[in-house]
């Protein structure tokens, strides 16, 4: 988020019910997902998110210009939650606005309090939009919803804070469950979800927002605890597309800030670099969307404080272009920058910005033309912080790219001189990859780390096939291809060479020997797992470190004919060809993989007494 600054007065043009006519949102087909790293439209044509943030329904304010330092609007028990400006421009007004300046996609934060609020808003916070008052917060939050898609913008729906208040230091909204349990938080999801289900231009949920350390303590991304991140994110991920809109985007933020912001204590700014050594696996395949944010205030090391927390790391503007580059590309980009592996995901930057027309710091206005820069040279979707601002004797905020005054006269970002106009114009204007974009493998990593870790909707729907057993199987369509020795990591891919699994879901849990062909002894001293002919492994479970059974998967008649096969072992070091496919899937430990012409058939380990019982070979066999 931003802080906003005094601002000179400006000259305004005369209040006006009518605007230039917007440009036209390109047709595109709702539901979006992904093929690699680039978002896609219903007919597979790409669709780049080129986004704004259109704020307040996470804040609070009355409608009367009153404002603090931080720019956030207060009227103490009548503040309300909706979208900023519905009291000085018809809503019309602002939504053309946004087609004016070449976005197809609003950001809409929201808090959980809004959802939950029942008090109508006051006249005066709506008084532009006469239609909508007497409605509550999340009526408001409705009609934007429906206004917005019916002018043909795409909506991602942002669970920005918890309670109502402006974003992000320590203030009760460090963490999804910080000011609410995690069930609740869910349960909110749950429910916005299947609140706008029938509308396809509501194509994402934005799980939250700025994810950071408390006073106390930090998140954390894998380690299992209810401050574990990455195991939040990937549970109500799942449960949105399985129990509320299987059409949606489920887009997952980075950590934005762990330890004390103070020199000589551990601190830093991990963003999505956790994603390199840990990425998510959801039930449905190319709904997956990582996110970051950027401004020139903050740091690789630097939250962006001032005051108490403040430390002497660099910020980003403080940095060469050079400099920024590589810092960039190594806390966010890289998940779009390199392809088949297990993390490739597109990267939304769902806020960058910059201090307004107003900004006269030569290192700000450079790094704001450096970031554009790298958002055109990777192709990057994006969403400008913020869309709407106000202004109202000298104040307001300045960041917005549209703000009114509080006679409904606007200053847009093409209303007069605003020196970010020309970095506007190159990122919205910017050649980007369009058209159709085919179908790519997706590699996938199964982290059975501290639960079941189960991303086949047939397996969730079956009784529990390992009981006690952490279980972990591969997406519906994709098969197992890689294991690690320890770690009990692996990786999944539906590589085009692998044959699809049965529609109906024929599979066997295997606990012995009794499909190892007499004389086909592949792996002699050592216990093996191996699937019947005709089917191939999806999953396995474990114990501890030990291996407890292999789910075998029946292929497609016909598909699997191989009379083959060869012995994979990964005991003494990886063993997974040349420039293997899907990345390093678990970091650190041993991991072997089949190529792709081949499907993994049976895991071996040492069954003597004593031993780990940990993988140490697969049985990849070729595709006749």
């Amino acid at each position: 988020m931003v802080l906003s600054a005094p601002l000179p007065a400006v000259a305004l043009p005369p209040p006006s019910t009518v605007r230039a006519k917007a440009a036209p949102t390109a047709d595109w087909t709702a539901p979006l997902s992904t093929r690699g790293r680039w978002i896609v439209d219903a007919d597979g044509d790409r669709f780049p998110l080129r986004s704004g943030n259109w704020h307040g329904a996470s804040g609070t304010w009355n409608g009367t210009g009153s404002a603090d330092e931080d720019g956030n609007h207060h009227a103490g028990e009548n503040s309300h939650r909706i979208p900023l400006g519905l009291d000085r421009a018809p809503m019309a007004e602002i939504i053309a606005g946004f087609r004016e300046i070449g976005i197809n996609s609003v950001r809409l934060p929201f808090s959980n309090e809004m959802i939950h609020d029942p008090r109508p808003v006051t006249d005066g916070a709506v008084a532009a939009n006469p239609a909508l008052k007497g409605r509550t917060p999340l009526q408001v939050y409705d009609a934007v919803v429906r206004e917005l898609t019916g002018a043909g913008l795409a909506v991602i729906l942002n669970n920005h804070t918890n309670t109502t208040r402006w974003c992000c230091g320590v203030d009760g909204n460090e963490r999804w469950n910080t000011s609410q349990s995690t069930e609740a938080w869910e349960n909110d999801w749950l429910f916005m979800a299947r609140r706008y289900r029938d509308n396809d231009r509501v194509v994402g949920a934005d799980l939250y927002n700025e994810v950071r350390r408390t006073v106390w303590d930090d998140p954390n991304w894998g380690l299992g605890d209810h401050h574990d991140w990455f195991a939040a994110s990937q549970r109500v991920g799942d449960r949105i597309l399985t129990e509320a809109d299987s059409d949606l985007l489920i887009i997952v933020e980075g950590i934005n800030w762990t330890g004390i912001p103070v020199d000589g204590f551990a601190h830093g700014r991990p963003t999505l670099e956790p994603v390199r050594r840990l990425s998510h696996t959801l039930v449905a395949s190319g709904k997956l969307v990582y996110s970051a944010h950027f401004y020139g205030y903050t740091g690789p090391n630097h939250s962006g404080a001032t005051g108490i927390g403040e430390t002497s790391d660099p910020r980003y503007q403080d940095l060469s272009p050079a400099e920024l580059i590589d810092v960039l590309n190594r806390q966010a980009f890289f998940a779009a920058a390199e392809p088949d592996r297990h993390f490739t995901a597109p990267v939304w930057i769902s806020e960058f910005g910059v201090g307004g027309r107003e900004e006269t710091g030569v290192a700000q206005r450079a790094w704001f033309e450096n970031f554009v820069d790298h958002l055109i040279r990777t192709d990057a979707d994006f969403a400008y912080w913020p869309l709407v601002g106000w202004h109202d004797n000298r104040r307001g905020n300045g960041w917005a790219l549209l703000h009114w005054d509080a006679a409904g006269r606007r200053m847009g970002l093409y209303d007069g001189d605003d020196w970010r106009a020309g970095a506007w114009r190159r990122l919205v204007g910017a050649t980007g990859r369009t058209g159709h974009v085919a179908p790519v493998a997706d590699w996938s990593m199964l982290s059975p780390d501290h639960g079941d870790f189960v991303a086949s909707l047939r397996m969730r729907a079956l009784p529990d096939w390992d009981p006690g057993a952490r279980k972990a199987a591969c997406p519906d369509g994709q098969r197992l291809v890689g294991l690690s020795h320890t770690g009990n990591r692996g990786l999944c891919s539906d590589v085009s060479a692998g044959p699809p699994g049965d529609p109906q879901g024929g599979h066997e849990v295997v606990r012995d020997e009794r499909h190892v062909a007499p004389g086909r002894d592949w792996a002699s001293g050592y216990t093996k797992l191996q699937c019947p002919e005709g089917h191939f492994l999806t999953g396995y479970s474990v114990r501890g470190a030990a291996v407890s059974a292999a789910l075998c998967t029946k292929a497609s008649p016909g598909a699997i004919t191989a009379t083959s096969g060869r012995t994979v072992w990964f005991d003494r070091s990886d063993n997974r060809g040349t420039l293997p496919k899907g990345g390093d899937f678990a970091t650190g430990h041993y991991k072997g993989q089949c190529a792709d012409d081949e499907y993994a058939a049976g895991i071996a380990y040492t069954g003597r007494i004593g031993s780990s019982r940990t993988p140490d070979a697969l049985y990849c066999r070729t595709l006749d």
